[in-house]
């Protein structure tokens, strides 16, 4: 089995390091930086199966790292704060993370969530490849969702959710029956992270067809009409 290799970017120098021997003692191998200033760098470069970012770094800021990191690339990230306005969650989840964070927090429970983001497959993940129609072809096994045969740029959050939907064509989903169903390992999530969710996936769907399979049903959910 691979050893799960981890970037923390914090600049709390003794937190970090409190997390990273909770890391350690879980078998991963763990990199630290204390500041924004080449996080990206090393992100591409390193090669990691998960980022753990804290918002407020000194240089360059958590957002914008992963603002520019979600552009080319889909590594699970982790964002960690002391912000713990609403706004502020919303943000962060929609330019891609994939988990969140307040603190303080117990490294316990950070590591616990890293396991969690590091072993998360999509709804239905024992199918290694599913076809959802002749225009949209989901591949389970590679994370990628093609439409009209164009790869779309889905974050894990937004290809679990489609994978979620299209594997039941027609039936309608309340918010909370897919925060069950593409998030199952997620411990903070709520309503308004699928509505979210569902407005970037358009959005980004609405640049390679006119077509939205996503028919949204007033005061219920989501459905997925293929």
């Amino acid at each position: 089995m691979t050893t799960p290799s981890i970037l923390i970017v914090e600049d709390e120098i003794a937190l970090a390091e409190v997390v990273r021997d909770y890391l350690f003692a879980e078998g991963m191998s763990v990199e630290m930086l204390g500041e924004g200033v080449g996080a990206l760098e090393m992100a591409h470069t390193g090669n990691y199966d998960l980022i753990i970012l804290d918002l407020m770094l000194p240089g360059v800021d958590g957002l914008t790292i992963c603002r520019e990191l979600r552009k080319t690339s889909d590594v699970p990230i982790i964002i960690t704060t002391a912000k713990v306005e609403e706004i502020d969650r919303l943000l962060g989840l929609e330019l891609g993370a994939d988990d969140y964070m307040c603190k303080p927090y117990s490294p316990r429970e950070l590591v616990a969530r890293a396991r969690a983001v590091l072993r998360r497959r999509p709804a239905g993940g024992n199918l290694e490849k599913t076809t959802a129609n002749a225009r949209l072809f989901i591949d389970v096994d590679k994370w990628q969702a093609t439409l009209d045969g164009t790869q779309l740029d889905l974050t894990r959050r937004e290809f679990a959710l489609l994978q979620s939907l299209a594997a039941r064509p027609g039936r309608v989903f309340s918010r909370d029956q897919l925060l069950s169903l593409a998030f199952p390992d997620d411990t903070e999530v709520f309503d308004r992270t699928v509505d979210s969710h569902i407005r970037n996936m358009r959005r980004k769907i609405a640049l390679v067809s006119t077509w939205d399979p996503i028919r949204s049903v007033y005061g219920v959910g989501y459905a997925y009409d293929g």
